[in-house]
């Protein structure tokens, strides 16, 4: 079952993390009335870093220790470039062009794994 595990595990981490960028995406748009609130995301390249970097353990005692992330889960707030006047901080064109693009991404994500299974079938059949 290792072989599974090693050729789908980083596009299933992959996918993951883009479908948990999407929902926060989609949260500020559907907030983007409600006083107060403040856009958040989630970085994709630091969520992605953390889950690989789970697997590294040091093997000597004279390695280097990996440095320690404040933001293990890569959530950030949105730096508006204007703030309404009742604090909200979601810009809904930024939000709306940032979910269409993380929504790509997710596309592009899929399809990778699609592409990965489809290969590992064809492998079984021995074709």
């Amino acid at each position: 079952m290792s072989i599974f595990d090693t050729a789908l595990n980083t596009h299933a981490k992959s996918l993951t993390a883009r479908s948990q960028r999407v929902e926060v995406l989609a949260q500020n748009i559907a907030n983007a009335d409600t006083p107060n609130f403040k856009a958040r995301d989630i970085e994709f390249k630091q969520v992605f870093k953390n889950t690989l970097e789970d697997k590294m353990q040091t093997t000597n005692g004279k390695h280097m220790a990996l440095p320690i992330d404040t933001n293990p889960d890569g959530m950030m707030y949105r730096i508006p470039f204007n703030v309404a006047f009742d604090g909200n901080t979601v810009e809904l064109n930024v939000e709306q062009a940032q979910y269409g693009k993380a929504a790509a991404e997710y596309q592009a994500t899929v399809n990778f794994l699609q592409d990965e299974i489809s290969g590992l079938r064809k492998a079984l059949r021995g074709e």
